[in-house]
């Protein structure tokens, strides 16, 4: 219940901070954005500041967010064998990377891990007690590496600000839409318009548009899993680890994590679609069995 509550309260103070945002902007650069938008002026700086603001809040918060929603437990290592080899592992691979050691944590569920974090030196890498206990050291390692790679090439920022830039145009859009629709044939009766078809109209068009929006992000993202799965590899010196660490998730049901966390994952399933965040087990295998021959990478 205090969970349900604390994620209520946050919404509603993220919604409050955003609606204060954009009446400031709007009212500092109202009457230079109204020569560009005209009606559309103050519509342009919601969408942006809802779209653009939201995300980027979601990202300064990932870290407290997937700790809340995963119920992640940071560790240092002092715990026992098992979290000391993990803690040390992270450490490790951060160096080879040329980053800060993120923190370490553990949650309860099924085979998963996690990256997040607003900033590549401030980072948080989780893994599951499931993937730590169905995985050998070599496999988790590839595991950590991919993990540690997203961090490396900036994945959840960039993600973000992809989201926020389409979360911008589905609201604007939508709106703009539903109001030439409300106010077909009124001619100049501006307060004539219908504000129930608006609504319904703004519904229909956030759901498609944002629909649109998911494909793209999700294509984005099924992109980045073959650089982290690289990137894995680099830091490893070898593809193999983790070969072996996608060939093992082929035969286990792998946890399912929050939406915010999804594309962060070391996986979703074993297929993909067009609303995937991740390739399919097969085609990642394929894509790092490629480089076998030819890899040269850091020992």
């Amino acid at each position: 219940m205090k969970r349900v509550v604390l994620f209520l309260l946050t919404n509603l103070a993220v919604m409050i901070a955003l609606s204060i945002t954009s009446s400031l902007v709007f009212m500092f650069l109202g009457q230079n954005l109204e020569q560009f938008f005209g009606q559309y002026s103050y519509l342009v700086v919601f969408a942006f500041v809802f779209g653009i603001g939201g995300s980027l809040i979601s990202l300064l918060l990932s870290k407290p967010i997937a700790k809340f929603s995963t119920g992640a437990q940071v560790i240092d290592g002092s715990e026992g064998q098992a979290e000391r080899w993990l803690v040390e592992t992270v450490a490790d691979l951060s160096r080879r990377a040329n980053i800060k050691m993120p923190e370490v944590a553990i949650y309860e569920g099924a085979a998963n891990a996690f990256a997040t974090g607003a900033f590549k030196n401030s980072a948080l890498v989780a893994v599951s007690t499931g993937i730590m206990s169905q995985m050998t050291k070599e496999e988790l390692r590839a595991v950590l590496g991919h993990e540690i790679s997203h961090i490396t090439n900036g994945d959840m920022v960039t993600l973000c600000l992809i989201q926020g830039v389409l979360n911008a145009f589905v609201i604007f859009f939508s709106r703009v839409i539903a109001h030439i629709v409300a106010n077909a044939g009124n001619g100049e009766r501006r307060r004539s318009s219908n504000p129930f078809l608006y609504m319904m109209v703004v519904w229909v068009m956030e759901i498609s548009l944002g629909l649109i929006a998911m494909i793209i992000v999700c294509a984005f993202s099924r992109k980045r899993e073959f650089a982290a799965d690289a990137g894995s590899a680099n830091l490893l010196g070898s593809p193999s680890s983790m070969i072996a660490a996608l060939r093992r998730l082929g035969n286990l049901q792998p946890g399912v994590l929050p939406d915010s966390l999804k594309a962060m994952g070391i996986a979703e399933g074993k297929k993909a679609s067009l609303f995937s965040t991740h390739p399919s087990l097969e085609d990642r295998i394929n894509a790092l069995s490629l480089s076998l021959n030819s890899f040269s990478g850091v020992a």
